[in-house]
């Protein structure tokens, strides 16, 4: 199947959505195309039914997208009736979910579904090619986590997969292991040919990850290529692995749909798509590029959507483009994590530098001291420009300390994360680029120089400690114009420690309302500034009271269409 572009499609004056075949033939070859019509505005907001595709609609002109098939036939895709061990099959449904509760596993299918496969606890019950089996060996991974457990087998097994779980728990392999089983059992790619598999990710840093991960369990398989496609990077070295021909297509959405204007690949073979931290794409605004991607994909694929929260807006995504799929979710998503230790210190706006040199030299003194390597730290801060001044303040203390923003090219963002990686670079200052999906090993401490405006994002940064079992901390700084996320902060702090659920709200509607209570805020703060003019001074912490309570009741309206974590 050869893709179109958007500005290359015939346009139509009927704004009705169809559809229409046609065909024509000669004594030399024959071809068929099929034309959908479709409604097209990328800047409204998307009304989906579970039973159709979606529908753009533009005041100005309406677009055809075009499906052409190449003159060469394009195998089938082949969907395996895989089965897992004997031992699995005979599970009773009370030992299914009695596996569930002790995975802390959630699994949810539409009313008249087929029941979802059960989990499984072994990798050695999946049934695993040899040679995927070989190289989990290799890597050491001895079971699976919550989210493999029961996402794996409703991979395998073919269905669409809607998959919650919180940071840190094993999504990437989750969706790896599958992809590369359902690769292998496919006609082999020859130059030109492929991909057969798909991931699209938000971030360079989580595309480069997966890239990593596929390439480590796909190592004992012969001529099983993949590549990467992101920016920043040579497109033209891209182009040529990609018309070599390669199995799996890490990317990001951006570049990978210029390759496919460019006719440097194609989606004809494409029978298994994974969209990883699905909510980040949203947010970055790449909703417009991932629906002219899953639009364009041959009829017969599998879809697999992660995503870290469950705003409305992935909820219509996985109702447009998932067919009858299974909900996975695990554990308290988007909730702070047991194993971190969470410090909140307040500071004033031009102390919070000194306070973080005082924190980190006393680090460096105490490691030396107790002759052990520095802890790997990551400093989260608001502002690119910031985020140089304060590695440059760390490194003129005698600290070793790096950089990460997206105002760097791609080489030194890779060098920084290398050297964070191996360790001779020991503190990361980064942006919101490292919040998500960033997997470094060994993070013992994540220091909010400046808070995010959200608990989902100050979850998402801790998150980067704390990791596979271990004990990490978290500190953050924070002034008078935070006390409002503080006091969020800490009531989720509390509500998970006394083993209540915690809910946030999440996607647009959500940061609608924050920006409401940010309002309410400022106007409470100008009403307080002039009472203390007035009379007695007014305790910091009571003025937000009253705030703390309605946000309170926001979130609670919001988070009745998200999913409760």
């Amino acid at each position: 199947m050869m893709y179109e572009p958007p500005h290359r499609r015939t346009s139509s004056s009927n704004s009705v959505s169809k559809v229409s075949s046609s065909s024509s033939s000669s004594s030399s070859s024959s071809s068929s195309s099929s034309v959908v019509t479709l409604d097209s505005d990328l800047t409204t907001k998307l009304s989906f039914s579970s039973k159709s595709l979606p529908n753009f609609s533009n005041s100005n002109s309406n677009t055809t997208c075009r499906r052409s098939y190449a003159s060469h036939p394009v195998p089938q895709p082949v969907f395996n009736n895989w089965k897992p061990s004997d031992r699995v099959l005979r599970f009773n449904p009370e030992q299914i979910e009695e596996v569930r509760l002790r995975l802390n596993v959630d699994v949810t299918v539409a009313s008249g579904s087929v029941p979802a496969p059960a989990p499984i606890e072994s990798f050695t019950d999946m049934c695993l090619h040899p040679s995927i089996m070989k190289d989990i060996e290799f890597h050491e991974y001895t079971r699976p986590t919550s989210i493999q457990a029961q996402a794996m087998p409703v991979a395998l097994s073919g269905r669409d997969l809607l998959g919650c779980a919180e940071t840190g728990s094993g999504k990437t392999a989750a969706f790896t292991i599958p992809m590369i089983q359902h690769c292998v059992a496919q006609t082999p790619v020859g130059r030109g040919d492929g991909p057969l598999a798909l991931v699209l990710a938000p971030t360079r840093e989580l595309a480069q990850q997966i890239e990593k991960e596929v390439k480590a369990l796909s190592r004992s398989l012969d001529s099983f290529k993949t590549a990467i496609v992101v920016g920043g990077t040579n497109i033209a070295e891209q182009r040529s692995e990609l018309r070599g021909g390669v199995s799996i297509v890490v990317a990001t959405p951006g570049r990978f749909l210029d390759h496919l204007q460019q006719g440097n690949t194609s989606l004809s073979r494409v029978s298994f798509v994974i969209l990883d931290e699905a909510d980040r794409m949203l947010d970055m605004g790449f909703e417009p590029q991932i629906r002219e991607v899953m639009q364009n994909l041959p009829d017969k694929h599998q879809t697999l959507l992660f995503s870290a929260t469950m705003p409305v807006e992935i909820e219509a995504l996985a109702q447009g483009y998932l067919t009858d799929p299974v909900q996975v979710k695990v554990g308290k998503v988007s909730s702070p994590t047991a194993n971190v230790i969470q410090i909140l210190e307040k500071v004033s706006e031009n102390e919070k530098v000194d306070r973080l040199l005082a924190l980190l030299v006393e680090e460096a003194f105490l490691a030396e001291k107790s002759c052990h390597p520095f802890p790997l730290t990551i400093v989260f801060v608001e502002r690119k420009t910031r985020c140089d001044e304060v590695s440059e303040a760390l490194v003129a203390e005698g600290l070793h300390a790096v950089a990460l923003h997206g105002g760097r090219n791609q080489s030194d963002r890779e060098s920084a994360l290398r050297d964070f990686r191996n360790g001779s670079t020991n503190i990361l200052v980064a942006t919101d680029v490292a919040s998500r999906g960033l997997d470094v090993m060994g993070v013992a401490h994540v220091v909010n120089l400046d808070l995010p405006k959200t608990v989902e994002d100050y979850v998402h940064r801790i998150g980067r400690t704390g990791r596979g079992g271990s004990m990490g901390q978290a500190t953050s700084f924070y002034t008078d114009r935070d006390m409002l996320l503080v006091a969020q902060i800490k009531k989720a702090i509390v509500d998970a420690e006394s083993g209540n659920a915690v809910a946030f709200a999440t996607g647009k509607v959500a940061r609608r309302k924050e920006r409401e209570a940010a309002a309410a805020q400022k106007g409470a703060t100008v009403a307080t500034s002039k009472l203390s003019m007035m009379g007695p001074s007014v305790n910091i912490e009571d003025k937000y009271r009253f705030m703390i309570a309605a946000s309170n009741m926001k979130r609670e309206g919001a988070a009745d269409s998200a999913w409760d974590d």
